[in-house]
């Protein structure tokens, strides 16, 4: 088979890097139920996610029960107050912080290591926490997903996973890695939530990228 026949259009390659540019960590959600078929999309997406092993250590929670969503959010506002008090001199600044949208997005999963996954030591003895890394990227394919269907979602890591557990009913040895906000948006930050709030600002590019030797950032021969 030839090359072209693999090859992205210049659109089609566009819209890729528009959609990674673009992805935002959304904490501002309307209401409205994501379209069944969109949904169904993105969980494939999710799926098709490259793992260590081909173990999928990835399981993914819906959350369809609104009780349950109210105590998924009372345990992130009892981590939002911890983390506060351990910010000290920026307590108040990250109090007005908005931090999920649990509430108010149309869709709610929970995001989890699986139980089980230490048999998998194909590319888990030197670096074990590569299940954890095949979770995330199962998350980014559902993200960039997302953001490609014009829907927003928001990643929350801000709860006791002790406790999500046990509200999840999980087995001894899965772990919630995610609390995943996912639905329609009114509109998408132009700049990450945090830039624009003054909290943080990004890196640029350049100063991530070493060459040859740990912090030599310029390119040698």
């Amino acid at each position: 088979m030839s090359d072209a026949a693999h090859r992205f259009s210049d659109a089609e390659r566009a819209g890729v890097y528009r959609a990674i540019a673009e992805r935002r960590d959304m904490r501002h959600f309307r209401p409205d139920p994501v379209d069944p078929k969109v949904f169904a999309r993105l969980l494939e997406a999710a799926h098709l996610a490259p793992s260590v092993g081909l173990m999928q250590p990835w399981r993914f929670l819906r959350i369809t029960d609104r009780a349950l969503r109210r105590e998924i959010h009372a345990l992130v506002e009892e981590e939002r107050g911890r983390t506060a008090e351990a910010l000290g001199s920026r307590q108040d600044e990250f109090l007005r912080l908005k931090v999920e949208g649990i509430l108010e997005c149309g869709e709610l999963l929970v995001a989890a290591l699986m139980d089980g996954r230490e048999q998998h030591v194909f590319g888990r003895r030197t670096l074990p926490e590569m299940d954890l890394a095949s979770v995330a990227c199962a998350i980014q394919n559902l993200w960039l997903a997302a953001r490609a269907e014009n829907l927003g979602l928001g990643w929350v890591s801000m709860f006791d996973p002790t406790a999500l557990a046990r509200l999840l009913g999980m087995p001894p040895g899965a772990k919630p890695v995610a609390i995943l906000c996912l639905g329609h948006v009114e509109a998408f930050y132009p700049a990450p939530m945090l830039e624009l709030k003054g909290w943080t600002r990004g890196r640029p590019l350049q100063e991530l990228i070493f060459h040859n030797t740990w912090g030599n950032t310029g390119a040698s021969a």
